[in-house]
Formats: structure tokens, sequence, C-alpha cells
């Protein structure tokens, strides 16, 4: 399977808590609900373009408990996020407790190998939605086929970060770039090898090494 990253972010990085200002208060996260004042049609045309395409979806137990309250009671046929997250298979990793969202299963012990596992399955597209924790494990790992990030432009100043201090140094392609009215950036991502230069003089011209 094909496994890929979903996640709305800051100018200065931080995932934490978009939709709300209860989403996610962790660590003391006063600030939630920022991407709010500029959701508009072409937020929701991005985001369903996602879902569109997901075959499963994974999922850290923080971000399980967070959508489940919200999303299992949408039944709006015509919302293609509902739908999805309603009907398509859920993993989760966590270590136990009950999973009371229809289609959930379980992912315990190491979830480095336990993803890697599920990646060689056959099938389409494996998404993750948030899950900051599981993020981070994955992209160390190498694991991450595609980043799919809708950048805000907004600025909170604190709270978690897509690419925390320590990250596994990449480098991306850009497969695909947009820009909404409003100022929203989506981006498509794959990894590729982090590359390092030096910017010197020589015979009195700028060049590259």
């Amino acid at each position: 399977m094909k496994l890929t990253v979903h996640t709305f972010v800051t100018l200065d990085g931080v995932m934490q808590g978009p939709g709300g200002a209860e989403e996610d208060t962790s660590d003391g996260f006063d600030r939630g609900g920022w991407l709010v004042p500029l959701a508009d049609e072409w937020f929701g045309g991005i985001v369903n373009g996602w879902f569109a395409q997901a075959e499963a979806i994974l999922l850290g137990r923080t971000t399980y408990e967070a959508m489940y309250p919200y999303w299992s009671t949408v039944t709006d046929p015509d919302n293609p996020v509902a739908t999805s997250l309603n009907h398509l298979p859920k993993y989760v990793v966590t270590s136990g407790g009950d999973l009371a969202w229809p289609n959930s299963v379980q992912l315990d012990g190491d979830p480095v190998k336990t993803v890697a596992a599920l990646k060689d399955q056959p099938g389409g597209e494996l998404q993750v939605h948030g899950s900051h924790q599981l993020v981070r494990a994955l992209h160390d790992a190498g694991l991450i086929d595609e980043y799919r990030l809708l950048v805000f432009p907004v600025v909170v100043g604190k709270g978690k970060r897509l690419f925390e201090t320590g990250a596994a140094p990449s480098g991306f392609t850009v497969v695909s770039a947009e820009t909404s009215p409003a100022g929203l950036v989506s981006l498509y991502l794959r990894p590729a090898p982090f590359r390092a230069g030096t910017v010197a003089v020589e015979d009195g011209k700028e060049t590259t090494l």
C-alpha cells in the first residue's frame, strides 16, 4: 500500500488543534481552531480530494479519539470525508482500550514494524491524518511515500510541530503546489535525499559548490 500523510500546518510548523479550541489542549495548548477562519470552499475541495483517494485510514490514538465524537455523527451521504471515515478500515496505533468506531482495527506493538507490515499488503492508499507522534516515527523510519500539506498563513507560536527538533533530515520533490485566494498553500511532496552545498565567490562571481 502507498502510505500518505495529510495534515494542516501553520507557517511556524504547528499542526496541533487546527479545528477547535478543545480539539487538543495537551501541554496547555490554548490556540486551537486556527484553521477555521480560513476554511472555505477551496479548502473543502482539497480535503475532499484527499479522502477520495483513500482505501484505508491510519491514526494514532489521540487523533482517533479526537475525530470519533464528531465524524461518527455526520451521517450525510454526500459528505465524502464522513463517508470515508465511517466506512473505510481504520487502523489505530494503540496499546489498548476499546475502539468504539465501527471498522476500527487495533495495531499494537512497535508502530514502525506494524505499519511496515501493513504497507507490504496489497491495496491502494493508506492515509495518515493528524497523528503527530505516529507521523514523526514513520518519518524517521523512512516509511512515508508522500506528504500532503495544507499550509495556513498564520503563526501560533507554540504547539506540536510536524517536524520537531531532531527529525530525520530529508529533501523533498514537489509533486504539486496550489495557492488559494485566501492564501492557503496545498503541497504534495515526496521524500528525496537531503542535499547541502556552499555559496562561494570565484573570479569575482557568486557560485555554488
